[in-house]
């Protein structure tokens, strides 16, 4: 599970006030929830695009802190995937992207960007 931060001064609800729809509109019909420290997420058990297995995808909320967005994509198997599903693919990128630029406000290079930094800066993170 990846989690992603809002850009400074934005929080996740304002970006996104009906996280429900939003994923819908992106993914496809939600089957259910899946808990993760403590927040429940969105489950899409057959995601529109042939390319996704499943997504789990909400709002990961912390006391006392900024809500972060919880992401997790289950792909298939590229050598599984017959070639219409192989043309959906770049609209998987497209749909992931398109999603958290929405939601955090940031696009593809500033989200690693922000996750180098998040590992630098982790004192646990081992560097061998």
């Amino acid at each position: 599970m990846k989690e992603y931060k809002m850009r400074r001064g934005e929080y996740l609800e304002e970006r996104i006030p009906d996280m429900e729809a939003t994923v819908e509109e992106y993914f496809g019909p939600i089957t259910g929830t899946e808990e993760f420290k403590g927040s429940d997420l969105y489950v899409i058990g057959e995601p529109d695009n042939p390319v996704f297995e499943k997504i789990v995808v909400g709002a990961v909320e912390y006391s006392g802190k900024k809500d972060k967005l919880g992401v997790e994509f289950h792909e298939r198997d590229p050598t599984e995937l017959g070639p219409e599903e192989l043309e959906a693919a770049a609209d998987a990128v497209d749909a992931k992207n398109d999603f958290l630029l929405e939601a955090t406000g940031r696009d593809a290079k500033a989200r690693r960007d922000s996750l180098k930094r998040s590992v630098e800066d982790d004192p646990d993170h081992d560097v061998a």
